[in-house]
């Protein structure tokens, strides 16, 4: 783990009151960067990721990717005492960040209006499935659903065949990301240009939809609706992942106008290459199966070590599509710092990804592991004024943990 030192969001307090992935990780990419996390769990179980996916001793091997550098503080939101205490942390907290449901905050008494009046700096970001108005608003919403609305889903996967979801939950990270860029802008207004906090309405289907390129002007302009193309990319060739000898897929992206005559040169088809309705673009999608044809006959001849390298030699844009084995073992990752270690409460050294972006003044790190819960409890209370006594009697009432 890095040292802490000159991290720009230093002084930054966010009050972590999501669950999961989507507000989580927006909080971590804050954290990353020098904010302090307050996360608010229920007491008992806590956040369910603790529990998510395969377990050490009894906790997610993912919870010290997803929670480093946060404090874990347990308060029962559902108890009037606990919505106070959360009201209390508010006043002195930059930003708050919260994807339950819409109106579930508004019924604790802690909606944006309510807060906006008790803290006017703070900063609010609400992540749910569809946003905080609109019909579908009370809907429940998930990343999975999230990803079939925003329009990705429809894409993905081999032609005829059932549309296919990405291994990860990529609708709650990209909301993450839009949110945690929303609290970036929110508090350069704030503390820029002398304004006040605002609330960040980030829906999981927009953050997706965000992303879908030409998806929809095509339709607009052409009524054209994309359709799944597996490992291709519609309209811009070649870009595909082609067979080896081995078994393996090489993908190849020879999409650009100098990188496509040098993929031809390669692969010995000089008269592809100098073909001049194939110069550009538009050409070369118009007889895309004749080019995909082409390169499989060439990469099917070879390993894809050494179709790897003679596409390497020759500056063409290619690779092996990683498992989690060639992403550990990978020279690149290693030397990159990409990849870190972080140990757990009871000893177990887990390697989890590095800090993203890099800054080359200010960069960030990863100072602590995931809490365990309620580790924090006592000192967060504390610093809020509480004495122990008073934390002691909440203790007894099941408020804290």
């Amino acid at each position: 783990m890095n040292d802490m030192t000159q991290q720009i969001l230093s002084g930054i307090k966010v009050l972590e009151l999501g669950q999961l992935i989507a507000g989580p990780f927006a909080a971590k990419t804050l954290a990353d960067f020098g904010a302090e996390i307050i996360k608010v769990e229920t007491p008992g179980d806590g956040d369910p990721l603790r529990k998510w996916r395969m377990l050490h001793n009894g906790t997610s091997v993912w919870w010290q990717a997803q929670s480093r550098n946060k404090q874990s503080v347990c308060i029962d939101l559902r108890q009037k005492e606990g919505q106070a205490l959360v009201k209390q942390l508010a006043e002195s907290a930059d930003v708050i960040i919260e994807n339950f449901r819409p109106g579930t905050m508004e019924k604790w008494g802690m909606g944006w209006e309510d807060l906006h009046r008790l803290n006017p700096k703070l900063i609010m970001l609400r992540v749910s499935g569809y946003g905080q108005d609109g019909p579908k608003r009370d809907e429940p919403g998930f990343a999975a659903i999230a990803e079939a609305m925003g329009g990705i889903r429809y894409i993905t996967g081999e032609p005829g065949r059932v549309p296919v979801r990405a291994g990860v939950s990529l609708g709650d990270t990209i909301a993450g990301l839009h949110g945690a860029l929303g609290i970036l802008l929110a508090l350069y207004q704030r503390d820029a240009r002398g304004g006040l906090g605002q609330m960040i309405d980030v829906a999981l289907y927009e953050s997706i939809f965000n992303l879908t390129e030409s998806l929809l002007p095509e339709y607009s302009a052409f009524g054209a609706v994309r359709k799944p193309a597996g490992g291709a990319l519609p309209g811009i060739a070649p870009s595909n992942a082609y067979r080896c000898a081995d078994g393996e897929y090489v993908l190849i992206a020879g999409n650009g106008d100098s990188i496509f005559k040098r993929l031809m040169t390669v692969i010995g088809r000089q008269d592809l290459a100098d073909d001049p309705a194939l110069a550009r673009n538009d050409g070369r999608a118009a007889r895309v199966a004749e080019l995909d044809a082409a390169i499989e006959a060439w990469t099917a001849a070879r390993s894809i070590d050494a179709a790897l390298q003679q596409l390497t030699e020759a500056s063409v844009p290619s690779g092996r599509i990683y498992s989690a084995r060639d992403i550990a073992e990978d020279p690149h990752y290693r030397a990159r710092g990409v990849i870190e270690k972080v140990r757990s409460a009871d000893g177990l050294e887990v390697d989890v990804p590095g800090i993203i972006p890099r800054l080359s003044g200010n960069p960030g790190a990863i100072h602590a592991r995931g809490p365990q819960l309620g580790e924090h409890t006592d000192a967060i209370l504390k610093d809020a004024g509480l004495t122990p006594e008073q934390i002691a009697i909440l203790k007894e009432k099941g408020v804290v943990a």
